[in-house]
């Protein structure tokens, strides 16, 4: 939809980056200093609301596992008030909320309230690890690919569903999203479906925050450190030609 921010009455979608408030764009930026409401999750909090208008209702949404949390039914229903009594809403999502941040739950609510909205995306928490131990998400001639993957379903355990042959393609760098907890499980299934038990593996905790932490070991190594407990902070993983950077810290 074309940008009418300034419209009273009007949705803006807005991805925040992986926490860091200087990876904000400018955009998402002026939208927190114009909104009325900003509905916030956890990982999209701290100096990210420094940006927000001194006025605006801050309001705290987030989800996170394993922990008390909003529900979903209950962030729409915010959404569609806020915006019908003609105010300038936020709804501020950590990472880039068009991947595996349900995002789309919150379009079709709108759409089907009639809600007029808008989407701002941002920098995933891929892009923000990959660049934070000093590599790419590709290469030519060997990774080609990239791709995005969730290490648990809607129950929080590890999917049912999952394309082995793609995951373990020893060609390609795969981001998995969502899966300390999963991991384990995750990478025993890969080495049974022939990806090679030490291909690097990099696991990057609280991506754009203080306590940002870059850990690198190998498919299985990682699996032994994970299934002694998972992280506490958020994480991903990254697995593949390109995981294996001196830039992190080994384990």
């Amino acid at each position: 939809m074309s940008d009418i921010a300034e419209q009273s009455g009007f949705v803006s979608l807005v991805s925040a980056g992986p926490g860091d408030p200087e990876l904000l764009t400018l955009k998402a930026a002026r939208l927190l200093a114009e909104a009325e409401v900003v509905l916030f999750d956890d990982l999209a909090s701290g100096p990210v609301l420094d940006h927000a208008h001194p006025d605006a209702d801050l309001i705290a949404v987030g989800k996170r596992a394993g922990r008390p949390s909003a529900k979903q039914e209950a962030v729409n229903a915010l959404l569609i008030d806020h915006a019908r009594a003609g105010r300038r809403v936020v709804r501020l999502k950590s990472g880039d909320s068009g991947i595996f941040g349900r995002l789309e739950e919150e379009i079709v609510a709108l759409a089907q309230a009639g809600i007029p909205f808008q989407i701002v995306p941002g920098v995933t928490s891929a892009s923000a690890a990959a660049a934070a131990a000093g590599m790419p998400l590709t290469r030519r001639l060997t990774a080609r690919r990239v791709q995005f993957v969730t290490g648990a379903d809607i129950t929080g355990q590890l999917p049912q569903d999952i394309n082995w042959a793609a995951l373990a393609d020893p060609g390609v760098i795969t981001a998995v999203f969502m899966g300390q907890r999963s991991w384990p499980r995750l990478s025993e299934g890969l080495i049974a479906h022939g990806l090679p038990a030490d291909t690097p593996a990099l696991f990057a905790e609280a991506v754009g925050h203080p306590g940002q932490r870059l850990l690198r070991s190998t498919v299985e190594g990682l699996a032994r450190m994970l299934a002694k407990g998972p992280a506490v902070q958020p994480g991903l993983i990254l697995y593949g030609p390109l995981a294996d950077t001196p830039d992190a810290t080994p384990i």
